[in-house]
């Protein structure tokens, strides 16, 4: 991928807290261009691997209960672009609509199949598409819902100068994220004011850090954390 120029930001991304992390990337050109050159080559022979196991899971979804395949809610990602990202439906159909954008343990909504690939986050796979549209990648900051990214601080907004990831240290350091939001009287508020800033914190530490072996290494820790 390629940065764009500090004028061509968005507006609400030119300030100084976003300006640091965007010096960094700007001196990782080439490590820029490998993970995007990873994101299409890894993308097809995933594709390819998984093309039949996510046909067996999209026909046992379908028949599990009523609504899509899939999950499309609008993401945001690189310089706020609005997508609509690809997931297995996990819940009843028009769960967003009877409950909240953020899921905990033992949501109700959930449904037999879907707590078993939420599990082994296999619900995930269809997010292959997104990787080769250009609108994720592999490794970088999980992308939130527009209303939780208009409660971005600015220091925040700095991780939309990457494409929104799959898996992230802060998706391996809060891979029971549902189970700590079980307590919550108000889980809206508890992500926003607890859950987000932590993982943020994660999330800034990554781009400061930025390689394109980082990456590689984050892949690994996240393969062994869902298998351990």
């Amino acid at each position: 991928m390629t940065l764009r120029n500090w004028d061509d930001l968005p507006r609400f991304m030119q300030c100084e807290e976003v300006r640091e992390y965007y010096d960094i990337l700007a001196k990782k050109k080439l490590s820029l261009k490998l993970k995007r050159a990873f994101d299409v080559v890894a993308g097809v022979c995933v594709l390819i691997v998984t093309a039949i196991p996510m046909l067996i899971i999209a026909i046992k979804v379908a028949i599990e209960s009523p609504g899509g395949v899939f999950y499309r809610q609008e993401r945001i990602t690189t310089y706020g672009k609005k997508f609509r990202i690809h997931k297995f439906r996990t819940m009843v159909a028009n769960a967003d609509k009877i409950g909240s954008t953020v899921t905990v343990s033992g949501d109700s909504r959930i449904t037999p199949t879907g707590a078993f690939l939420r599990k082994y986050r296999l619900d995930e796979l269809p997010q292959v598409f997104d990787v080769l549209s250009g609108n994720m990648s592999f490794v970088g900051t999980r992308p939130e819902a527009t209303k939780y990214v208009k409660k971005y601080t600015k220091e925040m907004r700095a991780t939309l100068l990457l494409p929104a990831g799959i898996t992230s240290e802060a998706s391996i350091h809060y891979k029971d994220e549902a189970e700590l939001l079980d307590a919550a009287d108000d889980v809206d508020k508890v992500y926003v004011e607890q859950v987000l800033p932590a993982k943020m914190k994660y999330n800034l530490e990554s781009i400061r850090k930025f390689s394109f072996w980082s990456e590689i290494v984050t892949m690994i820790r996240t393969v062994l954390a869902v298998i351990l």
